[in-house]
């Protein structure tokens, strides 16, 4: 099953994958199954980033072959050698090299990666990504990142799709994309799994994100036959504006079981409500996190 990517004309699967986690891999054997099995399990969205180790060309190795099987999504901004970073040749040179890399003529989606406010109101960037999709390298321009910034990409109309936070423990964005006409994708909708942590995380925003699960107390007798995996996903998947949320696994089964989670479509509406409820006296004053 697939639909439109907000009114960009791409056809994506409910659930991505977030090729962020699989650079600790040596075997190239296994990362090709792993790759290859995110295909055969039907998810037609993969998400990647100049700042994902081998990630790129790792894809673009194991991938290319099925090529037209996929929808491809990567990040620009930063790590061309002799370029500044932030800059139109940045981005322009940014773009050339993933082709190479990733061995394609086009690239479906080219996100600015949590690019600063202060970078995206000079304007530079952004027309060098939209110079890209007039000149047939990129399919849509787009904007990875938070808050004010996530903001300034959905009011700019070169932008044709987002991708940000959101998930139980960080709803900031929700207000921001619910009425958009853009692309969305979610990352991150899970948080880190604090529910399954004994310990807070080291990691600065799953630390974050621990802190906040810790706070809101959800009382465990709200999911009745959920588990908390499934019951985040699901209101992420429900939320208004989003279009596609991303998982970061390794294991095949894992994505497997988000697939399903999701075709049991939204939650029961008094489940919704008590989490809304929850999040009310403490949530509206936490921001989205990168």
């Amino acid at each position: 099953m697939t639909h439109t990517l907000g009114q960009t004309g791409l056809r994506v699967s409910p659930l991505g994958f977030g090729a962020m986690h699989f650079d600790s891999l040596e075997d190239e054997a296994e990362v090709g199954r792993l790759l290859g099995g995110v295909l055969d399990l039907g998810l037609s969205l993969i998400d990647t980033a100049r700042g994902y180790g081998r990630s790129e060309e790792r894809i673009g190795r194991h991938l290319a072959h099925r090529r037209h099987e996929f929808v491809l999504s990567t990040k620009f901004g930063y790590g061309v050698d002799g370029i500044p970073d932030w800059t139109y040749d940045c981005i322009v040179h940014g773009v050339e090299r993933t082709l190479r890399l990733m061995r394609t003529e086009v690239i479906d989606i080219g996100h600015l990666h949590s690019c600063p406010l202060e970078v995206l109101e000079r304007g530079e960037v952004s027309r060098a990504l939209q110079d890209c999709v007039r000149a047939g390298k990129l399919r849509v321009a787009a904007y990875s990142g938070e808050n004010a910034e996530l903001a300034h990409a959905l009011a700019d109309p070169g932008m044709g799709s987002v991708q940000c936070s959101l998930g139980l423990v960080d709803r900031a964005n929700a207000s921001l994309i619910g009425d958009t006409h853009k692309g969305v994708i979610i990352k991150r909708a899970l948080g880190g799994r604090p529910w399954a942590r004994a310990r807070r995380p080291d990691d600065f925003c799953e630390g974050q994100y621990w802190d906040r699960w810790q706070a809101l107390a959800l009382p465990p007798e709200a999911l009745d036959q959920l588990d908390w995996d499934e019951l985040a996903l699901r209101w992420v998947a429900e939320q208004p504006g989003v279009d596609a949320l991303l998982l970061g696994s390794r294991s095949l089964g894992h994505l497997a079981q988000a697939q399903a989670a999701l075709a049991k479509g939204p939650l029961p509406t008094d489940l919704r409500e008590a989490l809304d409820a929850a999040w009310q006296p403490l949530g509206c004053r936490w921001p989205g996190l990168i």
